[in-house]
Formats: structure tokens, C-alpha cells, sequence
């Protein structure tokens, strides 16, 4: 379960996010998940945890003319986000408080944040809350860190800066969500739930740009502070991802479940 710590970016976090993970790690997803949504045409879609923006971008790209929402928890990602996707309503919003009436949704969306809900089984209900007769909602969710390139190299190099205590949030909080058999138990008020396995491949210009990405730009970046110097860190963390992954352009299968479930 994650912490309030867990869950929070602050200050220079998401353009450090964006700049560093956005398209190696998030953009093959977002095109996925903007895709199924297409298919499905809905008129009215809500999306939860929309962090930087990148899966509301596909969603805008996707569906043009349906009314698109989009939420997140943290005032510093709303107001980033806001500011790189205008074609979206943008609102501050916890995942168990939604900005929606019963019923007035056709599709929820949530690429990458199911993870980091304190409550998920009151998230699910809140979703169901929303979701009109016949609405859909589509999530994303990690596999567990060892079928993640890019998130494999960095616990390694995290192990490497810090051998007596490695920071554990990438592990526990992202990647701490990967069993689909607990997935669809804690999806049992939905109907018709589908949780496919799916492997993408992402692209970084090299791993230092991941490793920084990570961070500086997570919540890992308070867990590094709190053992010692971040700049000596960094270093090494991206040395580390370099000797695994290569030098220069860099390419990373990344596995994750997709959740279509239906109410």
C-alpha cells in the first residue's frame, strides 16, 4: 500500500517525470490505451490520475470530439499538465472523490495509477459510481519490476548507490500491484473484466535520461535524499542503467495488465 509520500509530486517533479520517462516508459501505453478507447466511442470520458497529461493527449488525438476530463490528485501535475493538453477540462481530484455525477460517464481511464491509490476497493466503487449503464473503464498496471527493462536496470543501480538500503518505491508502489488474480478480485463489482497481459517496447535516447527521469522526478527522489547526496546517487544509478542497457539510444520491452471491465 502506498504512502501519502508515495503519491506525491511536488515543485519540479513533473516536468523532471516528463522529461525523463514520458515516452520510453509511458507513450507506448498511452497510444494502447487510446486505441481501445476509440473503439468503444465514447462521448463522455473522465480520466483518473492523469499525471503529466501523456495519456490525455493520445485520448484528445483518439476521440476529438468527445467531452474529455481529466483529473489528478496533485496540484503541481494538474497545473503542468493543464498547460500542455488545453483540449482537456482539467480539475484537482482525489480517485475516491470524482468531479462527476452517477452515471454521466461512458469511459474512465487510468493509465498508471491504480497503484497508488490508498483505498483501491473505494477508487473501484467511486469509478462504478460515475460510470453510465453500459460505461467502461480502462486501466494500465505494471507487472512486477523484473519484466521492466527500464525499471529493472533502476532498482539495480538503486542497489548499487545504496547497498545497505536500497530505496524501495519503485519495487513496492509502481511495480507493488502485479498480481491479476488480485486485480480482478478487487474488481468484482465490475462486469465483463478482461485483464490482458501486454508487452511494449520503449525507446529513451539513453539511460541516464530514464535514470534521471526516476529520480528526480518520482517520489523516489525523496527516499534518495533521505540516504545521502542524490547528485553522487544519480551518477550512479545512471552508470548502472548505461552498463545494462547500453550506450546511446536504448530500447526496453515493459510488461503490464490492461483492464477493460464493463458496468
Amino acid at each position: 500500500m502506498s504512502t501519502e509520500s508515495d503519491r506525491t509530486w511536488v515543485d519540479s517533479m513533473p516536468a523532471a517525470y516528463a522529461a525523463g520517462v514520458e515516452r520510453p516508459v509511458f507513450a507506448p501505453f498511452a497510444a494502447l490505451v487510446a486505441e481501445r478507447a476509440a473503439a468503444l466511442g465514447p462521448g463522455r470520458v473522465l480520466e483518473v490520475a492523469a499525471g503529466t497529461g501523456i495519456v490525455t493527449t493520445a485520448l484528445a488525438d483518439a476521440l476529438p470530439a468527445a467531452d474529455l476530463v481529466a483529473t489528478d490528485l496533485n496540484a503541481a501535475m494538474v497545473k503542468h499538465a493543464a498547460q500542455r493538453e488545453p483540449r482537456a477540462r482539467w480539475e484537482q481530484a482525489d480517485a475516491a472523490r470524482l468531479p462527476a455525477a452517477d452515471g454521466s460517464v461512458d469511459l474512465v481511464v487510468c493509465g498508471f495509477g491504480v497503484m497508488f491509490f490508498p483505498d483501491r476497493a473505494a477508487a473501484y466503487a467511486e469509478i462504478r459510481r460515475v460510470l453510465a449503464p453500459g460505461g467502461r473503464l480502462l486501466a494500465t498496471i505494471w507487472d512486477t519490476v523484473d519484466t521492466h527493462a527500464f525499471g529493472d536496470a533502476l532498482v539495480r543501480g538503486l542497489a548499487a548507490a545504496f547497498p545497505a538500503d536500497p530505496p524501495p518505491f519503485v519495487s513496492a508502489v509502481p511495480h507493488g500491484y502485479a498480481d491479476p488474480e488480485r486485480i480482478r478480485a478487487d474488481l468484482a463489482g465490475f462486469a465483463d473484466v478482461a485483464v490482458e497481459r501486454v508487452v511494449l517496447t520503449g525507446t529513451a535516447p539513453d539511460a541516464a535520461t530514464v535514470a534521471r527521469g526516476f529520480c528526480e522526478g518520482t517520489p523516489l527522489r525523496g527516499q534518495i535524499a533521505e540516504r545521502g547526496d542524490p547528485a553522487t546517487a544519480l551518477a550512479t544509478v545512471a552508470a548502472v542503467m548505461t552498463e545494462i542497457l547500453g550506450e546511446g539510444e536504448v530500447r526496453g520491452e515493459m510488461a503490464a495488465w490492461l483492464i477493460d471491465a464493463g458496468v
